[in-house]
């Protein structure tokens, strides 16, 4: 248990004050996981009459299959639930129906605020501008705004539409991490942090008072490199020069008049909503009179479970934290190691199976339940049948400890990756109990070590050395893993570990990638095994 409590792996972008702060809340929540192989799905049946047009909705957020947002914190504690999220593979599934049925003669994008990290967004861009080759057309419109993950989707567009009194909001990308060393000075805690790797970063934030250099440049490579990647693709979408478009990002461009973003040719032209609705009808042939044929994801959506089924593929989701607190009301919690090696092994012995994808989009977690997972998928390799690994949003630290014993990675060129490395954290209130708080402790014990860690107790020399061998041992392991899961030598590895973090684009430069793809390419790969 000591060691299951003590080794951690998380990656450095893992945002260390919300961990702090919601620490006690978090351990009064139920922690159950969600994953498992596609099962075939009941759908109900919708008839789909001509001239309709794919509604896509952007005012939500985008999770893996649906449900609900385990982010959004804020609607929970005002008392009005969480709201839905729609399914990335719902949205893939309907823009690709959309494209092969005569019946639905284009697609509307509603930009209204879409929640969604770069990777997914960068996977349902692809869908989009494959939607464009059936030679139907895509439309966006923003009623109010369209902000900049909204404005990344509609630049695949052949028009981008805007309420006269709208705006549009490109900004660039930035990271922002509160350290907090001073504050727990004053109080009276230490966080006593043990650790392997240079850029393992999610620890600093109680160990110094600013950003290190090495956290600042893993942040401003990864960060510069997906930035780079979507504004590359606005800007060819839109045809502007990307140093053109790049200086407009610094010109606060919330601010414009909406007649200045057509100028700029942000925007190609200014209507009401009315107006727009008007612009669909004629698209469509639709009278002025009559209401216009939206169709929603649902709708449209057929089941990917179907599909791999028939092929039998199993399709495995690995979502959130491994072996992690669950938040409340979320459909899509963590991964209980346990659950998911009794289903990687279920789905070992089924005969109908002829491989699996792996769909890891986790920052990582416990270092016991990561190594718990590597066995499972490669015991499934063991038995003759491929595994390739689809990479979210991220797959780092312990999300890419499950993921390198893969025969084939895919990820997004914008996916976060890597951080391979391990850190633990064992806070100290000593300071806080015994002199502020005016509380002695006074402890009997048989032996040296018997009191170790107790009611925030600092650790001996011989103690804080012990744990940082325990977490030496378990940094050999996962690069080891890494290793062998790569085809490379240990050193190679440990010479990009060090806790890192990559995005996709480098990552697969530095041999820890693949492919660039989503899960529909990876499927596709194992089907041809």
């Amino acid at each position: 248990m000591m060691k299951k409590f003590i080794l951690i792996v998380c990656g450095s972008f893992v945002g260390a004050f919300l961990a702090f702060m919601f620490f006690m809340i978090a351990a009064m929540i139920m922690s159950f996981a969600i994953m498992g192989s596609m099962s075939m799905s009941s759908k109900k049946s919708v008839s789909i009459s001509k001239h309709s047009i794919l509604k896509i909705d952007l005012g939500t957020t985008i999770s893996e299959r649906g449900g609900n947002d385990p982010m959004d914190m804020m609607s929970l504690l005002q008392g009005n639930g969480l709201p839905s999220s729609l399914g990335l593979n719902t949205v893939l599934s309907a823009i690709e129906n959309a494209a092969s049925d005569d019946k639905v003669e284009g697609i509307y994008l509603e930009c209204n605020g879409v929640g969604a990290a770069p990777a997914t967004l960068k996977t349902m861009r692809r869908a989009l501008k494959e939607f464009k080759k059936s030679g139907k057309w895509i439309a966006a419109y923003g009623h109010e705004g369209i902000n900049q993950a909204d404005y990344y989707l509609a630049s695949v567009a052949d028009s981008i539409y805007l309420n006269p009194v709208g705006a549009v909001d490109l900004h660039g990308m930035a990271s922002v991490t509160p350290y907090m060393k001073k504050m727990l000075d004053k109080i009276g805690v230490e966080m006593q942090v043990v650790r392997v790797g240079t850029f393992k970063s999610a620890v600093e934030p109680y160990m110094l008072e600013d950003m290190s250099e090495a956290n600042r440049l893993q942040q401003e490579h990864y960060l510069g490199t997906i930035w780079k990647e979507m504004l590359d693709s606005i800007a060819a979408d839109r045809k502007m020069q990307y140093a053109a478009l790049n200086s407009l990002c610094d010109s606060v461009i919330l601010t414009f008049k909406a007649t200045d973003l057509v100028k700029s040719k942000l925007v190609d032209k200014l209507v009401y909503q009315n107006e727009m609705e008007n612009i669909l009808r004629a698209r469509t042939g639709v009278d002025k009179s009559d209401d216009l044929n939206y169709i929603s994801p649902d709708d449209l959506a057929s089941s990917l479970e179907d599909e791999v089924l028939g092929d039998h593929i199993a399709v495995v989701y690995a979502v959130g934290e491994i072996d992690g607190s669950a938040s409340l009301g979320s459909t899509e919690e963590g991964i209980n190691s346990d659950k998911l090696c009794e289903t990687i092994y279920k789905l070992r012995d089924d005969d109908n199976v002829k491989g699996m994808v792996l769909r890891v989009n986790s920052p990582g977690g416990s270092a016991f339940g990561s190594e718990q997972i590597w066995k499972a998928v490669t015991d499934f390799k063991a038995a003759g049948k491929p595994v390739a690994v689809s990479m979210g949003d991220y797959a780092a630290s312990g999300g890419y400890y499950i993921s390198c014993c893969a025969d084939r990675i895919f990820a997004e060129r914008t996916t976060i990756t890597g951080s391979i490395g391990i850190f633990g954290v064992i806070p100290s209130y000593s300071e806080l109990i015994e002199n502020k708080l005016g509380v002695h402790m006074a402890s009997v014990k048989t032996n040296q070590n018997a009191d170790m860690g107790a009611l925030g107790k600092k650790l001996t020399p011989a103690q804080k050395a012990a744990m940082q061998n325990m977490v030496n041992n378990g940094y050999e392991l996962f690069t080891k893993r890494c290793a062998d899961g790569r085809h490379v030598s240990q050193d190679s590895i440990k010479m990009i570990a060090e806790g890192r973090v990559w995005d996709g684009v480098t990552a697969k430069q530095i041999g820890l990638v693949d492919e660039f793809g989503g899960i529909r390419e990876a499927v596709a790969w194992v089907a041809g095994k």
